[in-house]
């Protein structure tokens, strides 16, 4: 992998922009052969804006629950009793001590099928600290801390708004280094309209877009612009295929290369199997689709590793958060069952991993009608390979100053987003010595909350 333009970096800003998901069909019977047994891929489902954690794992033990319900009555009174404690669907059975929200449902249900595990009090960290070591400044922290945009980059690439290359791109590149999977311009993609996560130091990711445009060199101008300006720019560049600058060569070759790749993608897409399952018509549900195309299609790709990011936006909910961030999770979770089901459908559910992430978690303290920026959050790892029907960490009680309390609710990490990448990496092969390159504060973490999360 070189320094200089390829296609992939074409592909980011060019005609990889319009890259679509077109789906066909074949017949069924091909279903078991679309996914190799060596093939794994990572979805990383971002959700951009900082989902509130205290609505995502609710407490249910009743005197927990009424001490939350407390604190947040004015925020709960808005959800018209769906936060109510006999509307919640409770983590495992006996007493537990949590649950979630209704309109997470497919989230309950793998979790009660094992195949989803809920991961607590994760964000990003330099090293573990407490409340105490927080107030007296004697341990390094995050960078530019509650930042949308800089928590948003921290949570991808360990560094605030400005860093170059996230750690799933780095991931893709460090499998190629490692002989995992060979060298692909569709080794990294997003189907968002962020890509930090899957950039590398020398790969852009492709962007799986959802337009609807087959483009070409003989039809890259639209019919109604006429022939003779199409045949301009393929005179522009054949003429800078053979210029004396190399930059223009490079440029021409790559415009060349970057269409190319384009039709590539659609050829291999169009010949998806039938997924078996109806997709939500919305951008969420848009995006599962797409990735799931891509994953039924990954033999003819020629991959055995694939990261990608799926975009989740809209989750700043500093006020109206009862009449917002249900139909977020109802997104969310409509998107999810139909990724899985997909999955299952074409033989890849034990081959695919799903995980959450977002820029921060929310104040336990309501600001009204809504919360404010946190730090730590709780989320979910699904899929076939996850030890799931259990929680990996801890969930701090709904109280105020306890020893992970930043302030009004606001929760420090216990566990640290390099524990989870690397959790994630080594299930998708990645030696300890890469896991060291690209987290660097991954070993400043002597215990590992995460073992035995995923199987294989």
């Amino acid at each position: 992998m070189g320094h200089n333009i390829d296609r992939r970096q074409f592909l980011s800003t060019g005609a990889g922009l319009l890259g679509l998901l077109a789906s066909g069909s074949f017949s069924p019977a091909l279903r078991a052969q679309t996914v190799q047994d060596d093939y794994r891929a990572l979805v990383l489902v971002f959700q951009f804006g900082g989902v509130d954690c205290h609505d995502v794992i609710i407490p249910y033990d009743n005197g927990a629950y009424n001490e939350y319900a407390n604190i947040r009555a004015s925020v709960i009174a808005d959800h018209g009793g769906n936060r109510a404690r006999s509307a919640l669907l409770p983590l495992g059975s006996g007493s537990p001590d949590y649950a979630l929200p209704p309109e997470l449902s497919a989230f309950h249900t793998l979790f009660e099928e094992g195949s989803a595990a809920v991961v607590g009090n994760l964000g990003p960290l330099v090293e573990p600290v407490n409340r105490e070591q927080l107030t007296a400044g004697s341990v390094a922290l995050p960078p530019r801390l509650f930042s949308h945009n800089d928590q948003q980059s921290v949570w991808q690439a360990t560094s605030p708004e400005g860093a170059l290359a996230g750690w799933g791109g780095i991931f893709t590149e460090l499998m190629v280094e490692q002989g995992i999977s060979p060298d692909s311009p569709f080794a990294a993609l997003t189907t968002a309209r962020d890509s930090l996560f899957v950039t590398g130091y020398d790969t852009v990711p492709y962007v799986a877009g959802s337009g609807r445009v087959r483009l070409d060199l003989a039809g890259v101008i639209a019919n109604s612009s006429g022939g003779s300006l199409r045949s301009l720019y393929q005179a522009l560049i054949a003429q800078g295929q053979s210029a004396d600058h190399i930059l223009t060569r490079d440029l021409a070759n790559t415009t060349v290369n970057g269409f190319q790749a384009n039709e590539e993608y659609l050829s291999i897409v169009e010949q998806a199997p039938d997924l078996g399952v109806t997709f939500a018509d919305t951008s969420l549900g848009s995006q599962f689709e797409r990735v799931a195309n891509i994953i039924a299609t990954q033999q003819q790709f020629g991959v055995k590793r694939q990261v990608f990011l799926v975009g989740a936006y809209g989750y700043d909910t500093h006020s109206y958060q009862g009449g917002l961030l249900p139909d977020l999770h109802t997104d969310l979770s409509d998107g999810v069952a139909a990724f899985t089901e997909a999955l299952k459908n074409i033989g890849a559910f034990d081959r695919v991993t799903l995980a959450t992430g977002s820029d921060f978690g929310r104040t336990l303290r309501a600001n009204g009608d809504g919360t404010d920026h946190g730090w730590g959050g709780h989320h979910f790892v699904v899929g076939g390979a996850v030890n799931g029907g259990q929680l990996y960490g801890s969930i701090p009680d709904p109280t105020f100053e306890h020893s992970q309390d930043a302030g009004n609710g606001r929760l420090i990490p216990t566990i640290a987003v390099d524990q989870y990448a690397a959790s994630l990496g080594r299930w998708l092969g990645l030696e300890d010595a890469a896991l060291e390159f690209a987290l660097p504060s991954w070993r400043n973490f002597s215990a590992d909350p995460l073992s035995g999360l995923m199987l294989g």
